[in-house]
């Protein structure tokens, strides 16, 4: 299930945005219903229930496992893999529903930002870019410039707050110049924002917004 922000006229684009660990998708279409464009379809699914080891087993909305948010940490490659595969399945109905794949942003926050990277560089279907906040590359050491097909042109905005208590800013930071070794990094931009935690700002909306409005233009009907 998702939380859908409909287009005020014919949908000509779609923003597939992830929200982070614990959380549902409600808020986040919240957030981007305040800076919606009329012809662009937000979606932002909701994850399953599991245990996450990072909080005692503790059963939450999560997209994979996380044992830790150390650089180094264990990573539940099979969980990453597999729902990495469902958001590429939700790309597929939205193009069956008419909206071309490179006229899709996918997006996300914390663990959702990791799973939108992870799933934009593995996906077939060539996209229109990838706005990654607060947030890192999961299994980077077993990604390669081999592994991107489809989206080696693709534009990327990242945003980390410095602040950030939960993802350390070094994470976002090490997440960039991996991207640059498999993306073209003329296209890669990273905003940090002063004494901003775990979260988002409005100057950080902002930049969304216009990222957005640059990636998905309004197409004459």
């Amino acid at each position: 299930m998702s939380a859908i922000v409909p287009a005020t006229c014919k949908a000509t684009a779609a923003v597939i945005f992830l929200h982070g660990l614990g959380d549902t998708g409600h808020g986040w279409a919240q957030a981007l219903a305040a800076i919606r464009a009329p012809h662009v379809k937000y979606i932002c699914p909701h994850a399953p229930v599991m245990p996450v080891s990072l909080n005692m087993n503790m059963a939450m909305p999560s997209w994979f496992d996380i044992v830790s948010l150390r650089p180094d940490a264990e990573e539940d490659e099979s969980g990453i893999r597999r729902a990495a595969e469902s958001i590429r399945e939700l790309i597929d109905e939205e193009v069956k529903n008419g909206i071309p794949s490179h006229r899709i942003v996918l997006g996300g926050f914390s663990q959702g930002g990791a799973l939108s990277l992870y799933s934009a560089l593995t996906a077939r279907q060539k996209l229109a870019g990838v706005v990654a906040l607060s947030c890192w590359l999961p299994l980077r050491n077993s990604l390669s410039q081999s592994v991107v097909v489809s989206n080696k042109e693709i534009s990327v905005l990242q945003c980390h707050g410095e602040a950030d208590p939960v993802v350390p800013p070094i994470l976002g930071r090490l997440t960039v110049q991996t991207l640059k070794t498999m993306l073209n990094p003329d296209n890669i931009t990273f905003r940090t924002y002063p004494g901003v935690p775990h979260s988002a700002c409005a100057e950080e909306m902002e930049d969304i917004e216009r990222f957005i409005e640059e990636q998905l233009p309004p197409v004459n009907q």
